[in-house]
């Protein structure tokens, strides 16, 4: 008998996040900080409470050190965005039986750009003036073209058991810098549901904590983030008391680790109330800055994510949506391209500007591409149907070899044939810029180590500066 894998784990001495939301009906700072924290705070060797979200080090030396994760969920068109295939129009008028149908050529027009003269979509004009930063990576696939299994398997690395997200994983290896705030924030995380953000088997205080909308009144933002009944004074005595005669308990009997771990959490909650209202607070960035963002949604998420990267939150995940695209493509993918062409190039420049970018990573990508064909096969709606089998992305900052292509589709678009990158390749090489060998980065859980990217992954050293 192995009697590592018969030893207390983390979560058997703490009750379930569940359990704990329906017995306290608390607001946000109360409740969802607390679920944060409650059930990961474990016992040192000398019975000391450890916080989970220290800053750790990780395997080897980082590149990156934070993550912001821009998930454009509905399956972007990577045939009129970062792979272009001008000779389709040779075959427009004819059926291509390897790609099941009548070849749709873009509508869009791709201009080499920077120095590296990579071509952009004419729907990125903003962001293509980074293309010098930025790593194109047109060989991405995945396993099946159905929105719900393959948006987990993008954020989870697997698409149908239970598993911790990547947000999650990356927590859980290197901690956060701000103790303050939650390690893992998802704004508009509604878009794809919480099995995105979950931490599942892992700790729940590796879970990601889900914004909506950011940017605005910071009681919509965050609800319940303050206490109307209370002055901060008070609650401060409160809090002091209960460490006061938790720690006389602890004399008495034992020390507790749930107790422990309550308490923790409520003295989260108490200091989010002023650090997450300041991170939040857009307001309080120069004109200058607001207007390089532009004064949108999506601009204001952006802000917010290099607002919140600023103070030492680990990784943020910006949810874009909308991207799935059956008809009208000439008008649609320009659409939702210009709600994030000038927030994402900001965010860029932004983060360079302020030293940032170097230690940050951005990642851009959705679940799947789009059918070099039209719609159905026929030619009836100028749109493109679900596609896994080659599509694009990209990355930039955090140790990645800008005004770079990585990868290739065939003349059509439609398999990745150089170069090929699955999930779990992509997966392995974000954890690799963040000084992380994918397949050490474990946790054991039910009688195995389980890891991000399954028993799979090839890190894409090609793109790694």
């Amino acid at each position: 008998m192995n009697i590592a894998e018969h030893r207390p784990q983390p979560q058997d001495f703490f009750q379930t996040r569940r359990g704990f939301l329906n017995r306290f009906g608390m607001g946000f700072a109360g409740l969802s900080m607390a679920s944060m924290l409650g059930e990961s705070l474990t016992s040192s060797a000398h019975g000391a409470i450890v916080n989970p979200l220290a800053p750790r080090q990780s395997h080897f030396p980082a590149k990156a050190k934070h993550v912001i994760h821009i998930f454009a969920q509905g399956g972007p068109t990577h045939l009129d965005t970062w792979d272009p295939k001008p000779e389709m129009a040779k075959h427009a008028d004819k059926k291509v039986d390897l790609i099941g149908g009548t070849p749709l050529p873009s509508p869009f027009k791709f201009t080499k750009m920077g120095k590296s003269g990579i071509e952009v979509s004419e729907i990125f004009p903003e962001l293509g003036k980074h293309i010098d930063e930025m790593a194109i990576v047109r060989s991405l696939h995945t396993d099946i073209p159905s929105h719900e299994f393959a948006t987990v398997l993008m954020n989870t690395g697997s698409g149908r058991l239970v598993k911790p997200s990547l947000g999650s994983w990356v927590l859980y290896g290197l901690g956060t810098e701000n103790q303050n705030l939650p390690g893992f924030v998802a704004l508009g995380a509604g878009l794809g549901g919480s099995q995105n953000y979950r931490s599942a088997f892992l700790p729940g205080a590796y879970q990601g904590t889900p914004v909506q909308q950011a940017g605005g009144d910071i009681e919509k933002v965050i609800q319940n983030i303050r206490n109307y009944h209370l002055p901060l004074a008070e609650q401060r005595e409160q809090l002091d008391l209960l460490q006061k005669l938790n720690e006389k308990h602890s004399e008495n009997l034992k020390r507790e680790s749930e107790l422990e771990a309550r308490i923790q959490s409520y003295e989260l909650a108490f200091k989010m109330q002023t650090e997450a209202t300041d991170a939040f607070d857009i307001s309080k960035e120069s004109a200058a800055t607001k207007a390089l963002y532009g004064d949108t949604p999506m601009a204001r998420q952006m802000l917010t994510a290099r607002r919140l990267v600023e103070k030492g939150v680990r990784f943020v995940q910006v949810w874009h949506g909308g991207w799935d695209h059956h008809s009208n493509i000439a008008q649609n993918a320009r659409r939702k391209a210009g709600e994030v062409d000038q927030p994402i190039a900001a965010l860029i420049a932004d983060l360079k500007q302020r030293g940032m970018l170097d230690d940050t990573l951005i990642v851009w990508s959705g679940e799947f591409g789009r059918t070099p064909r039209h719609d159905r096969g026929g030619r009836a709606e100028p749109g493109r149907d679900h596609h896994n089998r080659g599509f694009s992305g990209w990355l930039a900052g955090g140790g990645v070899k800008g005004g770079t292509v990585h990868g290739a589709t065939d003349e059509f678009g439609y398999n990745a044939v150089q170069d090929k990158v699955h999930v779990h390749d992509l997966h392995a090489t974000i954890l690799a810029l963040l000084g992380f060998d994918h397949e050490k980065l474990t946790y054991r859980y039910n009688g195995r180590n389980f890891r991000l990217t399954d028993v799979y992954g090839n890190v894409v050293k090609k793109i790694i500066a």
